[in-house]
């Protein structure tokens, strides 16, 4: 891969995750800041995700895969994203909110697929050369939640004024731009063949279901389900509750957990081969109960620190988890059903794991919440640190210990 075509892909990572979060984040503040949303609504909102990813698949093995360049199809599902968002941009009420939104996320979680497609058709050794892309996907993010804490929309101000409205015009910008910037990307054309049957198990890789009879493999999808839970919570509700009890630009420090996925990405080599898959798996989970014991005990002042190592837990609780997970999963599916068991896992925790956590993190913030404003945020964040708890108990002692190589 020559430095013009790596630059190419470095810039089409760094936006595509910029347009993601740009907004994403903040969402959860300006709903029921500006659009008057309850936990239910947001819970809808953010659900969106896990639709998208429950759809995605169609669009990419039905068409992407077959009929058309995937840098084509990434630049027209972009460019109509940059509608969608200028119509969140416009929206009024969450009614006019929500419909925009699933489709755009429908769009946007199959634009995913579409810049790993780009991006490793073009590379000799991905195993190797991904990393030095895809990092700017992360840097991406960052920048986005920077630049809206730099510019004070996320201030106490800047909520009230309904500035964060602004962030959906950014990401609709941004989305143009990439939208635009994709027909320059190489050339990718389709690799399946259109003659070939395409199938719904296939799509969503369900024919990876026979892996469901192997005991360890099996606890170890329930546990992949489970603990989107406490992932949805936190997706869903940090924002808003950073924003809530008084920190200042949550945005901002939020970014501090996309620092600590790179950090952590490059650690975890060490930790995975030094102590094996199943330990590395039990302090991802246990990291997500630390992590909202950490929030329950913090607050915006001088115990601030608490919910900034809550906050850099992130990458300990992502990366060991989902990242081990799908090393985990590409050893045990070998070459028969590697790519159905990666869209298997895919669909457990980003489409039914996040569904069923952001229903419940919504009803449980909904009950939570004081007729003057607010919620009790001690006692909410209780619950996910419990369930993320009792899952890390469970796989600690139904999963059987098996040595797995980390394989990149």
């Amino acid at each position: 891969m020559n430095s013009k075509i790596r630059t190419q892909l470095s810039v089409m990572m760094f936006l595509e995750f910029f347009i993601w979060g740009g907004w994403f984040v903040t969402m959860g503040i300006y709903l029921p800041n500006s659009l008057g949303s309850d936990g239910a609504e947001i819970a809808f909102a953010y659900s969106t995700q896990s639709w998208g990813a429950i759809l995605s698949p169609f669009i990419i093995g039905l068409i992407a895969d077959r009929y058309f360049n995937a840098e084509r199809i990434l630049g027209i599902l972009h460019l109509l994203g940059a509608g969608m968002m200028w119509m969140l941009y416009c929206a009024d009420d969450f009614a006019g909110f929500y419909p925009y939104l699933l489709v755009y996320m429908v769009m946007y979680m199959s634009t995913l697929a579409l810049v790993n497609s780009v991006s490793f058709r073009q590379m000799k050794d991905p195993a190797k050369e991904f990393s030095f892309v895809r990092v700017f996907g992360t840097l991406g993010w960052i920048a986005a939640g920077s630049l809206i804490s730099y510019l004070n929309w996320d201030s106490q101000e800047g909520i009230s004024e309904g500035f964060l409205r602004n962030t959906f015009l950014m990401a609709a910008i941004s989305s143009a731009i990439l939208g635009v910037f994709s027909f320059t990307l190489p050339k990718t054309p389709p690799s399946a063949d259109s003659n070939q049957k395409v199938t719904i198990s296939k799509l969503l890789g369900l024919d990876a279901l026979t892996l469901l009879k192997e005991r360890n493999f099996l606890i170890f999808f329930i546990a992949s389900i489970l603990i989107c839970v406490p992932l949805a919570f936190y997706y869903q509700h940090a924002g808003q509750f950073l924003g809530e009890i008084g920190v200042d630009n949550p945005a901002g420090k939020m970014t501090i957990g996309q620092w600590s996925e790179i950090i952590f990405m490059l650690l975890l080599p060490f930790f995975f081969n030094r102590f094996g898959f199943k330990k590395t798996i039990i302090v991802a989970m246990a990291a997500w109960a630390f992590r909202y014991a950490l929030f329950v005990y913090g607050n915006a002042g001088e115990l601030s620190v608490l919910l900034l190592t809550g906050i850099a837990l992130h990458g300990i609780c992502y990366d060991f988890f989902f990242v081990s997970g799908q090393i985990y999963t590409n050893i045990k599916a070998g070459k028969a059903y590697k790519s159905s068991a990666q869209g298997l896992i895919t669909l457990a925790t980003y489409g039914i794991g996040m569904l069923i956590g952001f229903y419940i993190a919504g009803r449980i913030t909904d009950i939570f919440a004081l007729s003057e404003g607010g919620h009790t945020w001690e006692t909410i964040w209780l619950y996910p640190a419990g369930f993320a708890l009792v899952v890390a108990l469970l796989f600690a002692v139904l999963f059987k210990n098996e040595k797995i190589a980390y394989k990149s």
